[in-house]
This record gives structure tokens, sequence and C-alpha cells, in this order.
């Protein structure tokens, strides 16, 4: 029988949440014709044994050095056939019931091409998964900013963060949501090269929904699914490479999709407002979450 998913997650030294992450995706996916690939990233911290638990369902592919997210997302989604590609994070755990509800949004809904489950916290706490398309305000609205967390009910906050006004039950139409965990149709990957390589960690997932709109795909948030994401454990054994990468990716989207002129003077302004950011970040002199 064809797999009915293909998962796809890219392993950088995510210790024991890797193993997690599987478990929860066997319990999820019981029943259902699935395959799996882990692509690691070069881990030195024996991570990846925890493949073998799940092989030969779970294939692991190695890579004899760290080539970013969204270029190894690119290589499990060629290494496997089914016609819906789960891309998890490794410290990410889908719950029980959550893929028959994303997959239920894309079957409704032929013009989805992705879906995205509310994330939690382990805590409970709901991390924003579901987002607008960012902008020079992101910085000061983004997710973890605490502007936002101090004036939830303004328009910008909202536009930001779309899920703070998601009912429990009933899916919407959001601009991107997190590659953390993404239900993502493979004829809509395909048709656009799937992620772009140049973003070697973080808004790739904003840049493949915003190439997907464009050709006139949808972007849903489904918050009756659920997915638990402990948050950055790949990038607190890079932390300083991590804030780069992240600075990085966010001046490509906005060089790319905001201000796509050379001459365009905003290029300038996001340069420096981003570089300044990510040296303060970088020193240690602020404490807090990166707002994307």
């Amino acid at each position: 029988m064809s797999p009915e998913v293909a998962v796809v997650i890219v392993n950088y030294n995510a210790g024991q949440e890797l193993g997690r992450a599987l478990a929860a995706l066997a319990t999820a996916l019981d029943g259902r014709s699935w395959e799996g690939v882990v692509v690691d990233n070069a881990s030195s911290d024996g991570s990846v044994s925890a493949v073998d638990e799940f092989a030969p369902r779970v294939r692991l592919l190695r890579n004899a050095e760290n080539v970013g997210f969204g270029r190894g997302i690119n290589q499990g989604a060629a290494a496997t056939t089914a016609p819906l590609l789960l891309i998890v994070n490794p410290d990410c755990r889908l719950q029980p019931g959550a893929f028959a509800a994303l997959a239920h949004e894309l079957v409704e809904r032929p013009r989805c091409a992705v879906a995205g489950p509310r994330v939690l916290d382990p805590d409970g706490v709901v991390q924003g998964s579901a987002r607008g398309d960012p902008d020079m305000l992101t910085g000061v609205f983004g997710r973890t900013s605490r502007v936002r967390r101090l004036l939830p009910w303004l328009p910008v906050s909202q536009r930001n963060v779309a899920d703070g006004v998601a009912t429990a039950n009933q899916s919407m139409t959001v601009d991107w949501v997190s590659g953390a965990c993404m239900l993502v149709r493979r004829a809509a990957f395909d048709a656009v090269g799937g992620f772009d390589e140049r973003y070697f960690l973080y808004w790739e997932d904003a840049d493949l929904c915003r190439r997907l709109r464009a050709r006139g795909d949808e972007i849903r948030y489904v918050p009756g699914a659920t997915a638990i994401h402990v948050v950055g454990t790949s990038s607190r054994t890079a932390q300083a490479a991590s804030i780069r990468a992240f600075h990085e990716s966010a001046y490509l989207y906005y060089a790319t999709h905001v201000a796509a002129g050379a001459l365009d003077p905003r290029r300038i302004l996001a340069r420096v407002l981003l570089r300044v950011r990510g040296a303060v970040l970088a020193s240690g002199k602020f404490e807090g979450r990166r707002a994307k």
C-alpha cells in the first residue's frame, strides 16, 4: 500500500526530543499508512540512534555537515513519495487526532496547500504559530514581544499573531503557519520548488507560505489539531550561530518580499536595525526569546 503521508524531520543535536517526537508520531498516525525520514545535519549527540526503534518505517539520511533546515526538508521530501508531507521539528510532538484534523482540512478545501495545528508550550501556553506576513513592526508586535503581550487587543498585535483571535474548533485562513509542524500538499510544495534553500534557518516557513499564496493557494490554521513544541532544542547547542541565522533570514525575507527593489531605502534601514538587534541579543545583554 502506498503511504498516505510522509513525515520529514530535520535533526540537529535534538537529544532525547527526537525519540519523543517519533514516538508521538507513531501514536498519532497509528492505523494509517505512512513513511518517515529523519535528515540528520551532522549531529554529534547520538540523537539519531532513536531512529533505529522505528525502522524500517522511518529511515535516516545523514549529511556530512549542517546544511540548514530548508535544504534538509527538501532532501527528505525528495526521498519520499506520499502525496502529503508532514513537516515536524524534532522537539515537536504531534498529539492524537491532530493529523486527522489537518488532513480533513486539505481534503475539504482543494485550494488549501498548508494546514498548521495549534502549537503549545509544554505547560499548555499557546505559542502563536499562526501569523501575519512579517513587516517592520513584527519585531515590536511579534510572537514573543512584551508589547504584544501587554496589548494583545491591538489590531497590529492580532495581525502579527493571528491565533489569538481563533476559536477552538474553527479553522481560519492565515498568512503563514510555523514550520515546527505543518501538513503540506506535495503537489503544491513541488510546484514552488519546496523551501528556498537560501534560508539556512528561520523564516523559510513564512517564505514558503507567501509563495504558495502568490499562486492562489490557501494557508489554514486548524486549532482543533494540537502539537507540543519544546522550542529551540537544537538552536541551544549553537546559540550565537542561531541568532545570526535568524537575523540574516529576516533580512532575506524582507528584501525578497517587502523591499524588493535593490535601491529601496527600506533595505538599508532593515539591515541596520537587524544587525543592531542581532548584536544586542548575541551579547547576552537582552534576555528573552526571539520575536519571530
